[in-house]
């Protein structure tokens, strides 16, 4: 069932999908012009590196992550945040299980 331009989103109506070894993200809130997901990693899971024609924001709401933009990598810890700009390179290392709300703009059609 699509949520597409649902004013709220349910944390506990919302299944976990597989996003990669050790990875798994629920999709939130989203209409064409933005897209929040929760993405959850097991400590030592890889975010492959990988661009895409969206700006991301992203928060660290748990953990800590070794990220990697455009090849500089900064470790990042819970309440620290990221933007990635348009088809720049990118990807996350878990060093710590941890957590990443990520803010995508346009939506991520490739998602749903």
């Amino acid at each position: 069932m699509s949520r597409i331009n649902e004013p709220f989103a349910f944390d506990s109506k919302i299944d976990w999908e597989p996003a990669g070894e050790g990875i798994r993200r629920k999709i939130l809130t989203y209409n064409p012009e933005v897209m929040m997901v929760r993405v959850d990693f097991q400590a030592g899971a890889v975010g492959t590196p990988h661009s895409h024609p969206h700006i991301q924001c992203s928060l660290v709401e748990a953990g800590v992550f070794d990220i990697t933009i455009a090849g500089r990598t900064e470790r990042l810890k819970q309440g620290d945040s990221f933007l990635v700009p348009p088809n720049a390179v990118h990807g996350a290392v878990a060093v710590e299980a941890g957590v990443l709300l990520d803010v995508f703009t346009p939506m991520r059609e490739d998602f749903v």
